[in-house]
């Protein structure tokens, strides 16, 4: 997973004070982690780091447990937003778009 793109975004979390939590642990059983969170609000965001060659995103089996770890989190009433290395500037916009900040 490249770094800039996550480390951006979570300097861009702290410059607007949105509290927020990393590597949060959701499911009660399951030792899924999302990447943030704002449980606050149950939000989830995943910074998917599909453009490494060595990134599990990319084979059907790793794409696959991701489908069922974000399944599981809906089930649970997050809303998880999804980020690449070419879309995360949008994060914080879709951020105070759903918490009205």
């Amino acid at each position: 997973m490249p770094k800039k793109g996550i480390d951006n975004l979570l300097w861009a979390l702290r410059a607007d004070k949105i509290p927020h939590e990393t590597e949060y642990r959701f499911h009660p059983v399951r030792r899924w982690r999302f990447d943030i969170a704002l449980p606050e609000y149950k939000i989830a965001i995943e910074y998917e780091g599909i453009f490494s060659s060595k990134s599990r995103h990319t084979t059907v089996t790793g794409y696959s447990k991701d489908c069922e770890k974000y399944n599981e989190a809906v089930k649970l009433g997050w809303r998880v937003l999804r980020y690449t290395q070419l879309n995360y500037t949008n994060c914080i916009n879709d951020l105070k778009e759903l918490i009205n900040v």
